[in-house]
């Protein structure tokens, strides 16, 4: 019949289905097997991936300029990076210095002795140790004691005009200037000195032998300290020590003691004490103990006599040689020529040059300016 559609029977369709069945199966398996392969190809890591890749966070902070798919942390060498560069090279110094500029490193050599990168001890600027030189020229760092009064002078008020010196407070000289007079000054001229700004002398009466240990009285002194007076100078007098015994230093302040009496002196009494440069002094085999009752001795004679006392010694001496704390009642008058003080204590006079000029003494003469007017104390 025309336009009839011709289709299978029954027993045709059982012969076709089983291969087409079959060749389904077939299909779909080699279609899985592909899918799997493809998956298994993008998930597996390769080894260059594990060993390189490190955590995002540690990548950043540790190098910033190795990518993570760079060389294996694990092989890099510093040689390898190229941030040396961010460092400038200091021409001047050559290659071999390149090192130590970039990783700021201190020579273990810098350390040797304890000192700074500018050559200096720690304790040159910790601001609790003071420089003493000792006469053989010995440098020793020492701790300042807190509980001694401080030298607490501005020393920007000082003005030094041919070779005077004076101090200044407020804008107004609140400073005496003085001389040292002995024997070795042969016959000074006071009223020449008054008239050169000179306002006290301080007059030596005696000696004792640093060797023999025998007492000197001044050729003049009592000359010297009348013809003062009557210049109109302020006047003090002091005794160059080298008592080894408390005998000693009472019969030193003894002396003093009579002419202090018998004349007019308003300046302190003094114990002018030390070693001797370039010889061996007879007080070099004391203690410090020793040392300390001596002069303390002296000064508890003349206090008890009414009159002020001064202890006259260079920095070595005051702070190595004898116990400060034990004369907190005692002035000092600073044996230091040339520079600026930098002994750390109170001090009342600074004797600051032994070759100064002043009219009425034909030779050098010692300076000294005293802080106070001991004729008010």
């Amino acid at each position: 019949m025309a336009g009839k559609m011709n289709l299978p029977d029954d027993n045709d369709r059982r012969d076709i289905t089983p291969q087409l069945t079959a060749a389904m199966v077939m299909s779909a398996f080699i279609i899985l097997l592909i899918i799997v392969i493809v998956l298994i190809a993008n998930k597996k890591p390769s080894h260059h991936q594990t060993t390189t890749v490190p955590d995002p966070v540690v990548a950043e902070a540790d190098s910033p300029v190795i990518k993570p798919e760079e060389t294996p942390v694990s092989e890099v060498k510093p040689g390898d990076l190229d941030f040396w560069d961010m460092y400038p090279t200091d021409n001047g110094e050559g290659d071999d210095t390149e090192t130590s500029s970039v990783t700021d490193e201190k020579d273990p050599s810098d350390d040797e002795g304890d000192t700074e990168d500018d050559g200096q001890p720690p304790e040159a600027t910790d601001g609790r140790h003071t420089l003493v030189i000792n006469r053989m020229g010995e440098e020793e760092w020492v701790l300042i004691s807190p509980y001694l009064p401080k030298n607490d002078y501005d020393y920007t008020n000082l003005v030094s005009q041919s070779g005077r010196m004076s101090y200044y407070t407020d804008s107004r000289v609140t400073s005496y200037l003085g001389v040292t007079i002995d024997k070795y000054d042969d016959y000074v001229d006071f009223g020449l000195l008054r008239d050169d700004g000179i306002d006290f002398v301080m007059v030596r009466v005696g000696v004792r032998g640093y060797g023999t240990g025998t007492i000197t009285l001044d050729d003049y002194y009592t000359d010297n300290v009348s013809r003062a007076n009557q210049a109109g100078l302020e006047v003090g007098i002091y005794f160059s020590s080298q008592a080894i015994t408390v005998e000693e230093a009472q019969e030193e302040a003894v002396a003093l003691i009579a002419v202090a009496q018998e004349n007019k002196i308003s300046y302190p009494l003094a114990i002018d004490i030390g070693f001797i440069l370039n010889d061996t002094s007879r007080i070099e085999d004391l203690t410090k103990a020793e040392k300390t009752e001596i002069i303390r001795t002296f000064a508890d004679t003349v206090k008890e006599a009414g009159f002020n006392c001064v202890i006259h010694a260079d920095k070595e001496f005051l702070i190595k040689e004898i116990d400060l704390s034990k004369f907190s009642d005692v002035d000092i008058w600073l044996d230091n020529d040339g520079d600026l003080p930098d002994y750390p204590y109170a001090f009342t006079m600074w004797e600051y040059a032994s070759n100064g000029t002043v009219n009425g003494i034909s030779g050098p003469a010692d300076l000294t300016i005293s802080f106070i007017d001991y004729t008010q104390k």
